[in-house]
């Protein structure tokens, strides 16, 4: 009787490199952290301490720029209830001015149309910023509202422009997505095929959201993490791998479980994007040839491996 079962993954599988797979699906808890370019810093944390670290990093980029007298720019992720909540509760709490603060949100969501959600929508990203770490901050305090950007019809075509008048970003806070993405960039969007050097100079845009997105964001809390699968706008927008490697600096966080439990599709992923070849089918990949602290959650550095005590 046979005992091999050969096949290709699915053509609906943006990535499809056999090899490349198998090789980074082998990639052992005790080599997650090497890699070739010592600017691309791979650390192993407790998904528990993951948290607090963003937060005292975001934190003490805003104190150090007050000290020095200059303005701190960030690209934010969202939705960050659990992060933005404790940073404002810490700006309060030390009684730090933050006027001199730009922030930038990575993505939105738009329709069909190309339209891009408003900031009042409240499953929108750019609302979730304003609720949960603007309006927690004491109102002396907070930046100027006109200091917080989100993707827009009105700037998306000139979003990098204005993080430029800004001064150019100092750090972007990413993470990858069940396709690899960086922000909303897909690997399979219309809108951002082409090249590897033609991608790389790709900016913010409008784009198509893979069906694996949906998914994805079907899960979060905000669309009731019951695979609602309509729910979820079909198209967003995004930065796109220009403005990421415009930053001084990046951080990469890759931690996501499914509640807490030990299953994740981003242990997979994650190897992917950190291991396997710098690809527009993978886009966080770019991530590998750039000055990036990355930083995986024990459990997404975990082997990969059967368990066949758990089914469905």
């Amino acid at each position: 009787m046979s005992q091999t079962f050969e096949f290709s993954p699915s053509q609906a599988v943006p990535f499809r490199d056999k090899a490349e797979i198998e090789r980074c699906r082998a990639i052992k808890r005790e080599d997650i952290e090497k890699h070739p370019n010592p600017d691309f810093q791979i650390r192993v944390v407790k998904e528990a301490d993951l948290g607090f670290m963003v937060v005292t990093d975001m934190y003490a980029r805003i104190k150090e720029a007050a000290d020095q007298g200059r303005r701190c720019v960030m690209m934010m992720p969202n939705p960050c209830p659990g992060i933005y909540e404790p940073l404002s509760r810490l700006i309060n709490a030390t009684q730090q001015d933050c006027k001199h603060v730009w922030l930038f949100a990575l993505d939105e969501y738009a329709n069909e149309h190309g339209e891009i959600a408003p900031e009042d929508w409240p499953f929108g990203f750019m609302h979730s910023m304003l609720t949960h770490l603007f309006e927690g901050i004491d109102e002396h305090l907070r930046p100027p509202r006109q200091q917080l950007f989100g993707p827009s019809n009105q700037n998306i075509d000139h979003y990098y422009d204005l993080m430029q008048e800004a001064g150019g970003v100092d750090v972007s806070y990413t993470g990858p997505g069940w396709t690899g993405h960086v922000a909303f960039v897909e690997p399979d969007a219309p809108e951002f095929a082409g090249s590897l050097e033609e991608f790389k100079q790709m900016g913010a845009r409008v784009c198509t959201l893979s069906p694996f997105t949906l998914a994805q964001n079907s899960m979060h809390g905000s669309f009731g993490m019951s695979g609602d699968l309509a729910a979820v706008p079909p198209m967003a927008a995004t930065v796109g791998p220009k403005e990421v490697i415009a930053a001084r600096h990046r951080w990469e966080v890759a931690s996501l479980g499914v509640h807490g439990t030990a299953t994740s599709w981003q242990r997979m992923i994650a190897r992917l994007c950190y291991h396997g070849p710098v690809t527009p089918k993978l886009p966080s990949s770019i991530h590998q040839q750039l000055r990036t602290d990355c930083y995986l959650g024990q459990s997404i550095a975990a082997n990969i491996q059967a368990d066949w005590d758990k089914g469905y």
